[in-house]
């Protein structure tokens, strides 16, 4: 059975398809793209699949069973978690703070054991921190711990983004754009850290992504939009090659 099974998926907008017949297969352990034009529904896809849209047809399944519709939270607690196209970290929060945010659907212990700092409570708090920290070392970025998120360069926050999402522990990780205003040095240590998630947590990935080097060199497989809908789908050298996406991507004539 795959991990994530999404079928003729859509949404409209006020009569406006923004996303039409939506197919999606995703296996565990394996890395996929999803490009397209700007204005190609991408991002519109990620929010239905992570329960901020509600779409108007078609049906998702995650191991099995049905999240269509279901609450970003509920969806979160299933074992989907995303980044943004624009960073969102809480700037004056430490880093290992923020990682720990992240855990929020994971925590086990009462608001009264919080406010009495019970037992349970510390106990809890003690397991997180140490888990944050692991998951920072993961990202090379443990040392940073208690720095204040605004003070780290862009390219640790795109991973510190992708660290605090990796702490709900996901079975799908969506990555939207994470490559998006990063040097080259940076986008090729970030496409290192991407396998390296993959591999050393054995989840999928899915990512948007306008860098064409970035997706063709670490993608596995590849899935192009074009006005909402599926104009292409394989490996990076048979999208590369493919009339449709040229004519999408450069203007012209796709035949």
């Amino acid at each position: 059975m795959a991990l994530l099974e999404v079928t003729n998926l859509g949404i409209s907008f006020g009569g406006l398809q923004a996303v039409a017949a939506f197919d999606l297969t995703v296996e565990t352990g394996r890395l996929y793209g999803l490009i397209g034009p700007n204005g190609a529904g991408k991002t519109t896809a990620f929010n239905m699949l992570t329960g901020m849209y509600r779409p108007s047809e078609g049906n998702i399944r995650l191991d099995g069973v049905d999240i269509t519709g279901k609450s970003p939270e509920y969806i979160s607690k299933a074992g989907i978690a995303r980044t943004f196209q624009n960073i969102r970290l809480f700037d004056e929060m430490m880093v290992l703070d923020n990682v720990k945010v992240g855990m929020h659907n994971r925590m086990e212990y009462s608001m009264w054991a919080g406010l009495l700092r019970t037992r349970s409570y510390r106990e809890t708090e003690h397991d997180m921190n140490r888990k944050a920290l692991k998951l920072l070392k993961v990202f090379g970025m443990e040392d940073k711990a208690e720095l204040s998120a605004s003070a780290l360069p862009y390219g640790q926050q795109r991973k510190l983004e992708i660290c605090r999402a990796l702490a709900s522990d996901p079975k799908l990780l969506l990555l939207d754009e994470p490559a998006a205003g990063m040097n080259p040095n940076e986008t090729q240590e970030l496409m290192e850290t991407v396998r390296k998630v993959r591999d050393d947590f054995g989840i999928a990935i899915l990512l948007i992504e306008h860098d064409m080097k970035f997706v063709m060199g670490i993608c596995e497989e590849i899935t192009v939009l074009e006005y909402g809908r599926i104009i292409a789908r394989g490996s990076g050298e048979t999208i590369s090659n493919d009339p449709r996406v040229i004519a999408a991507y450069l203007g012209g004539d796709d035949d």
